[in-house]
């Protein structure tokens, strides 16, 4: 996006904010608390971790491509620390911070959800490295917490749910529910006193895998996740110990087996909770979800057909982890696929397929 393009687009934003934001924004479904739309697309990582060398910019050509094949939907993993400092969250990098609003804007341009995620929060990353600070017990953390998102939500003050929607922190691990509700609580309120309107979703407790009753009156939708059974979903992948050891997968996964995984399997262990979930008014969706690439092709597939069945049947949408890399459908250098080549990338074709299909 040149200069004169990206200050179109915050007049656009800034007339947004001033006005009464209109009940459905052009080209997208209404979304609520209650019902989330059938959004389908990708995890785009740019600001997913903290580079030595500098992020880059979400890139306008993503964005295309995902709407010429009918997807609807970016979730952007943020580490704050792209914009600030652990000692020093208040101090906020204007530029790093002008590419989520270039990200808005080209969801705006090509009609696709663009939902905010706080990967690393002040006190709290699944991954290393550890914060620094505890969000779970320290009150330094969670005013932090509260500081960004607040700041997110006056940033994006009338834009309207149907466009934009905040996903407030990435896969908090095995705690007490009250103490994630407590947190929770905290947050939603620092981002709607600044924007009332403002669509919110939380994450599901244990890594995102398990409904949270005690958030349902709070006014948030909630994110789940579709990694399992993991011997697929993270076959060989370095971060998991013992995952080299595992044999390789086949899906069903242990067929005739007592510890047999397969739809139905899932269906009861992954679907049923979070449809009662759903039942109590809480909007349902499947935040992340993917294989890594050395689970072979044809198994990857053939999972990804049933998992995507599932939600379709459940009426949930998705995003995969990720678009370009080791999980997507661009440059994921999988051994055993014949890439297409599009648009300077290596496509697979096949997934894509698949999943234009779910």
């Amino acid at each position: 996006m040149n200069r004169r393009d990206f200050l179109g687009a915050a007049t656009v934003l800034a007339a947004a904010s001033a006005l009464p934001a209109p009940s459905v924004a052009a080209g997208l479904p209404p979304a609520t608390v209650r019902h989330l739309p059938r959004w389908r697309g990708f995890n785009l990582l740019e600001k997913f971790t903290k580079r030595t060398e500098g992020n880059p910019a979400f890139a306008e050509a993503d964005f295309e491509m995902l709407a010429e094949w009918g997807f609807d939907f970016v979730r952007l993993p943020l580490s704050y620390l792209c914009w600030s400092e652990a000692g020093d969250w208040r101090k906020l990098e204007e530029r790093e911070l002008r590419h989520l609003d270039e990200a808005v804007e080209f969801g705006r341009r090509h009609n696709i959800h663009v939902n905010l995620n706080l990967h690393r929060a002040p006190g709290y990353c699944v991954n290393p490295p550890k914060e620094p600070l505890d969000l779970w017990k320290d009150a330094e953390a969670l005013e932090a917490c509260r500081f960004q998102w607040a700041h997110l939500a006056r940033r994006f003050k009338g834009v309207p749910a149907e466009r934009v929607s905040f996903d407030l922190l990435n896969e908090p691990a095995d705690i007490p529910e009250a103490t994630y509700v407590r947190v929770v609580k905290a947050l939603v309120e620092a981002i709607h006193g600044e924007d009332p309107g403002r669509l919110v979703i939380a994450d599901g407790l244990k890594w995102g895998t398990a409904p949270v009753r005690g958030l349902a009156g709070l006014g948030v939708a909630q994110s789940t996740r579709g990694y399992e059974p993991m011997q697929i979903s993270h076959h060989k992948a370095s971060w998991i110990n013992g995952s080299d050891r595992w044999p390789e997968p086949t899906w069903p996964l242990h067929p005739g087996r007592p510890d047999e995984v397969n739809r139905e399997t899932l269906r009861k262990s992954r679907i049923e909770p979070w449809k009662a979930l759903e039942a109590m008014g809480v909007g349902v969706h499947v935040g992340e979800w993917g294989a890594f690439n050395r689970t072979p092709h044809a198994v990857t597939l053939a999972w990804m057909k049933d998992c995507l069945g599932l939600w379709r049947e459940a009426g949930w949408g998705w995003s995969l982890w990720n678009f370009r890399g080791s999980f997507g459908v661009l440059d994921s250098d999988r051994q055993d696929v014949r890439y297409e080549t599009h648009r300077g990338h290596k496509l697979d074709r096949e997934m894509l397929e698949v999943l234009r299909e779910g």
